[in-house]
């Protein structure tokens, strides 16, 4: 049964997955790609995880690839001083690129890009925390973004920021990416994900600098963008394989577009002829319960 489907699974490797068997265990229940996450780990956790991983697939006697998914410039607020705070709804709240790590308090946090104050005006919306938490631009002052707190909620250490519409300027390629991307080309991945694309550019860069570390990989174009979504076919036609991002590609254009896009995306990745992942919160109620909600066996 395994052999005859058509779509393909797609499952992220970490400290859950490290016990002896596991990796058996879901190369035997259909895994067919495994995502190392560059986020999170060292180069020597990464390399670790793939010997691991290839030794298991030998063991059960089936091929899997492998598939390394770059940071990218994900936007956060610093560290709170004394632990996570709550933002009541009417109150004002600042992020200024100039706090340090642990200054964050009730009042005001830092930010690790400082490029925040120059990306934004007043009137701009702010989405904290998967968009949790939501802030109106108020004004804007040196490094300072002042707010106001339209929906609160708690806000702890190095959550991340969103403009929504999009409209950071932040660069798809951090240096620590061009270092992962060293790492993943030494590691001989098979695909290698690019996170916060803007433009097809963006990929054209990546592949280079792939190249010229002797990587072969296919480059996978993650859409969590809104500036990805408006250049959508230069950016498919430029990548190997798509991914479409729910979680921060929600927050940008609003999960009322969501749903529109990403039937977009897909559609447009198989007129292409481009493989596309569909990622985040996929049979996520399953961390919990035994089986998946309907609304969940409908994505899949």
């Amino acid at each position: 049964m395994t052999e005859q489907r058509q779509t393909r699974i797609v499952a992220t490797l970490g400290p859950a997955t490290d016990p002896p068997g596991v990796l058996e265990g879901l190369l035997r229940a259909g895994m067919n790609v495994a995502r190392i996450n560059f986020s999170h780990g060292k180069r020597a956790d990464h390399e670790r995880r793939i010997g691991a991983l290839r030794a298991a697939a030998e063991s059960v006697g089936c091929d899997v690839a492998v598939l390394a998914d770059l940071s990218g410039p994900k936007v956060r607020v610093r560290g709170f001083r004394n632990g996570p705070v709550t933002l009541q709804a009417g109150a004002h709240f600042t992020i200024d690129g100039a706090l340090g790590e642990h200054d964050g308090d009730e009042q005001a946090v830092g930010t690790d890009y400082p490029q925040l104050a120059q990306d934004v005006r007043a009137g701009d919306r702010l989405l904290l925390n998967d968009g949790l938490i939501q802030l109106r631009v108020l004004s804007v002052h040196d490094t300072a973004v002042q707010c106001e707190v339209e929906a609160g909620g708690e806000l702890s250490n190095h959550k991340g920021i969103n403009k929504l519409g999009g409209g950071l300027s932040a660069s798809a390629l951090t240096a620590k990416d061009r270092d992962d991307i060293a790492t993943a080309a030494a590691l001989e991945v098979d695909y290698l994900a690019v996170s916060f694309v803007r433009r097809a550019l963006d990929i054209e860069l990546t592949r280079e600098l792939l190249r010229g570390a002797g990587g072969h990989a296919r480059i996978v174009a993650k859409i969590e963008r809104s500036e990805a979504v408006t250049a959508l076919d230069s950016i498919v036609e430029a990548a190997d394989a798509v991914m479409v991002a729910r979680g921060d590609l929600g927050v940008e254009i609003g999960d009322a577009e969501l749903p529109g896009v990403q039937k977009r995306i897909i559609a447009l990745a198989r007129e292409l002829n481009r493989p596309c992942i569909t990622a985040t919160q996929m049979m996520e109620s399953m961390i919990e319960n035994p089986v998946p909600t309907r609304a969940e066996v409908l994505d899949v």
